[in-house]
């Protein structure tokens, strides 16, 4: 189920994963954060800097430091976060078609975060 679009000037996000729709389940177990947060030192202040995650890049969903579970979501314009999220793959322009007419519809209610207005579960998915 993705339960969170987010369409604001700095974040255009399709958030899934979480197999309560609710936006705080998860799998029952957690893992460590990888790339990119892996290139910096520990308590690094550049943790905490905005870098560009590009559009069709997958990435965890997390808490905070290695919090990582079932939850991810898809850039479907580039966008600034810190680099706290492990990137783990890439939409490819025919499947990014897809995210656009998906993240069309809005957040339910309007405005720039929430539920999406157009109900959005992944059935599959192909590598």
């Amino acid at each position: 189920e993705c339960h969170r679009l987010s369409n604001s000037p700095t974040l255009a996000a399709l958030q899934c994963g979480d197999p309560t729709g609710s936006g705080s389940g998860g799998p029952g177990y957690r893992f460590a954060n990888e790339y990119p947060t892996n290139q910096y030192r520990p308590f690094d202040p550049a943790l905490s800097l905005p870098v560009t995650y590009p559009r069709g890049t997958v990435a965890m969903a997390n808490s905070g430091p290695d919090s990582n579970g079932s939850q991810f979501f898809i850039i479907y314009r580039d966008s600034k976060l810190p680099p706290t999220y492990t990137v783990f793959g890439r939409v490819d322009d025919k499947g990014m078609l897809i995210v656009d007419k998906l993240v069309s519809a809005g957040v339910d209610g309007g405005g720039d975060d929430g539920k999406p207005q157009q109900p959005v579960r992944v059935a599959s998915i192909r590598l």
